[in-house]
């Protein structure tokens, strides 16, 4: 009977040592779990961010939100059945300058601009994307990367909400001018890491 505990003692112990060794050789996959809350004036929603497929998009991104670059700017427009996007825009109509360079486009990620996504906004150069984002209020596969060339880059994807979608619903449910601006503010409070 000594024996026999003796050699599952030892089973035991080869087997936590052999856990503790594997868990140097395998990925981290703990900054899958980067999160932010965007708080606003008509309710709060929970990003998923996903550094692992956009990782210098989601790298930009957290610098804005840790420097508090989003407190105070609103979506500035809005498209029934198609998107809400942010990111420039203060409450008083001020434009904020962007804090950082421009980043190179991460579309070629394989990641979809489906319902749900947050995406970079851009200008016509397919690597201009800076402080502004979007979040897709349906599948819109014309968004997605096709090839490299301007018109195939796509807007990369680098998260998706994954509670308070009713409330991007409720932002994107909200009347608009000829310009697509909302007539009553859509104030975001702050954006901050969980």
């Amino acid at each position: 009977m000594g024996a026999k505990r003796h050699l599952m003692a030892n089973v035991a112990i080869a087997f936590f040592v052999f856990c503790f060794l594997l868990s140097f050789s395998m990925p981290s996959y703990s900054n899958e779990k980067v999160r932010i809350r965007i708080v606003t004036n008509l309710g709060n929603f929970t990003v998923q961010l996903l550094p692992r497929k956009s990782p210098k998009t989601v790298e930009n991104i957290l610098k804005y939100v840790d420097e508090g670059f989003y407190t105070n700017v609103i979506f500035h427009r809005v498209i029934k059945n198609f998107m809400v996007q942010t990111g420039f825009l203060t409450k008083d109509a001020k434009k904020k300058k962007a804090l950082h360079p421009a980043i190179k486009n991460e579309a070629i990620n394989g990641v979809k601009n489906l319902r749900g996504t947050i995406a970079m906004a851009r200008g016509p150069d397919p690597h201009s994307a800076s402080s502004q984002f979007f979040i897709n209020t349906k599948n819109n596969p014309h968004l997605d990367f096709t090839s490299q060339n301007p018109k195939g880059w796509g807007y990369a994807v680098f998260g998706k909400v994954i509670s308070g979608m009713n409330v991007v619903r409720r932002i994107a449910r909200q009347q608009t001018n000829n310009d697509n601006a909302p007539i009553k503010p859509i104030i975001i409070k702050r954006i901050s890491r969980i």
